[in-house]
């Protein structure tokens, strides 16, 4: 059976110089990369596509003419123009948003991963190395290699360390989310967790709505599902909730993902007004949740959580401690309903086989000697010296924040009227400094005018000096 057409809104993208009938050309391929138009799926007309184009008919017919004799199309008599090449390997690079190409969020996890030698990485989402317990995990590395020989070679259980996810389930009780051990499934990161729910919840082409700003990865792994990606804007008590109505209303998406508590980028905390009406929405909808709660930690009073509002009837809680504990230490968790509970355990066993017990019972020897407690307190002491103190440097350049967060690592941050947050990255990336500019976060590119710093990465005076000199000549 033939597939229905595919309504494309065509734009002529191509650099100065090429010809109207490579430009139409390379919109169909461009389509074609994106899985907009795949194989099976009907062109538009000739004259539709000339329209939209603002083409001639004649260039789109030869267009389609070179399209056909390359394989990529074939032409049905009396029916119209059919995709005939097979897909490529997915690319992100190529179904991403082509505004701001050079900075984007994968970009952003690159230059924010490379390793070098006095590079700044005020834009990163992690705590410096000389922050992290680098003692108290030697010790317990140390300890568990004296262990049973099974936890250094043999694959974990499906669900993870049990005693662990004993112990999960009572610190997630902390914040009100009542869930049993059973409850919850370990994975090694918190993007890995996000990335089983998606798997399990979304199919090519379902609708998923977004803070905007949010955490940039949020997009290119939606993008990496083939998820229709909406924007609703967010503020400092949490989602615009007459916008959220309104995407609810327009999109009928399948669902949300949000940070309720030390929201990324921005720092800001969920009001309970705001999840109470988020929640009643989200019911009347159908919607779904994903809170991903890995800043938890970092808090000193506890902001509400959708999960425990909610009761985990539609809201999913992951968390994570990737950013507390250790990158190298790749362990995250899923608190899930019980019903959904089997069938994540099937595609993370699909996708990684075993869980990763060393990370597990490394993290649970750290939880249960009080060592992690104490790490953590002296990292939020520093987080709000250096809050203050990197607030204060910031506003000396003309670069103030958007709220003054309560706790947590981030400071989302307005530059001086008419600097571009994209090219200021660039020229500071060219001086050994990896800057995290607004768009980057920003589904509806609306945020150029904004940086996101971490304020733990913030100590070198040498950015202050770079910042200073590099919006002065702006």
């Amino acid at each position: 059976m033939e597939k229905e057409p595919v309504r494309m809104q065509l734009k002529a993208t191509s650099a100065a110089g090429e010809s109207l009938i490579a430009r139409v050309m390379g919109t169909v391929k461009h389509r074609i990369a994106a899985r907009s138009l795949t194989p099976g799926a009907r062109l538009p007309s000739i004259r539709s596509f000339a329209l939209a184009m603002k083409v001639s008919k004649s260039t789109v017919v030869e267009a389609y003419e070179r399209l056909q004799a390359e394989g990529v199309i074939r032409s049905r008599p009396g029916s119209g123009f059919f995709v005939a090449a097979p897909l490529a390997p997915l690319t992100l690079a190529e179904i991403g948003p082509r505004v701001d190409r050079a900075v984007d969020p994968l970009w952003m996890s690159r230059q924010a991963l490379e390793p070098g030698e006095g590079v700044l990485r005020p834009g990163c989402g992690w705590l410096p190395p000389h922050w992290m317990p680098e003692e108290g995990l030697r010790r317990a590395l140390r300890g568990i290699a004296r262990g049973a020989a099974a936890t250094l070679v043999d694959y974990g259980a499906p669900l993870g360390l049990l005693p662990l996810r004993q112990l999960l389930a009572r610190r997630v009780a902390q914040h009100g989310i009542e869930a049993s051990p059973a409850q919850i499934l370990l994975t090694e990161s918190g993007t890995q967790a996000i990335d089983l729910l998606c798997r399990f919840l979304l199919k090519p082409g379902d609708a998923v709505l977004v803070d905007d700003p949010c955490y940039f990865n949020f997009h290119a792994l939606l993008r990496a599902h083939q998820a229709r990606i909406f924007g609703v804007p967010y503020t400092p008590s949490g989602p615009d909730i007459g916008r959220f109505a309104e995407a609810l209303a327009e999109h009928k998406p399948r669902l949300y993902i949000t940070n309720s508590a030390l929201h990324n980028p921005t720092g800001a905390m969920l009001s309970p007004l705001v999840g109470h009406r988020l929640l009643k929405l989200a019911e009347q909808a159908g919607l779904t949740i994903i809170e991903d709660d890995i800043f938890a930690d970092f808090e000193e009073t506890p902001a509400p959580r959708l999960a425990a509002f909610d009761g985990l009837e539609r809201v999913v809680h992951i968390g994570s401690f990737s950013k507390t504990l250790s990158a190298a230490v790749r362990c995250g968790f899923i608190v899930a309903p019980r019903d959904w509970v089997e069938a994540l355990t099937d595609l993370k066993i699909a996708t990684c086989f075993g869980a990763a017990g060393f990370s597990s019972e490394l993290v649970l020897t750290l939880l249960k000697n009080g060592s992690y407690r104490k790490h953590m307190e002296t990292v939020r002491q520093r987080l709000a010296g250096a809050m203050a103190e990197t607030a204060q440097r910031l506003a000396r350049i003309g670069i103030t924040p958007w709220i003054e967060p309560q706790a947590g690592m981030f400071l989302w941050c307005r530059l001086p009227d008419g600097i571009d947050a994209a090219r200021l990255a660039r020229q500071a990336l060219a001086r050994g400094i990896v800057l995290a500019p607004g768009n980057v976060f920003s589904h509806a590119q609306t945020a150029s005018g904004f940086l996101r710093f971490n304020v733990a990465q913030s100590e070198d005076e040498r950015l202050f000096r770079e910042l200073a000199a590099l919006t002065a000549a702006a």
